[in-house]
């Protein structure tokens, strides 16, 4: 399982989200942690960041080192890409 590094914004965006979405978002990350799963995307021109889709939720990370997920951001997807 790779380790997961949530930043202090990402951190702020989870609690400003409902806590059942919340939730299903965390265990979505946790999943793709653990097995790799999950809509990913690459973002271009974002030097190597990706997106994982969760529902109307996107969250931002890149993959530092083979073991390490770097979460930057958790937004709705009207502003994830602003």
């Amino acid at each position: 399982m790779k380790r997961i590094v949530i930043s202090e914004e990402a951190k702020a965006d989870i609690r400003a989200i409902p806590q059942h979405i919340a939730m299903n978002i965390l265990l979505a990350i946790h999943r793709l942690a653990e097995h790799g799963s999950g809509n990913v995307k690459e973002l271009k021109g974002k030097n190597g960041e990706k997106r994982l889709r969760v529902g109307d939720h996107r969250v931002r990370f890149t993959e530092e080192h083979p073991e390490t997920l770097r979460i930057h951001t958790v937004k709705n997807r009207k502003d994830a890409y602003r």
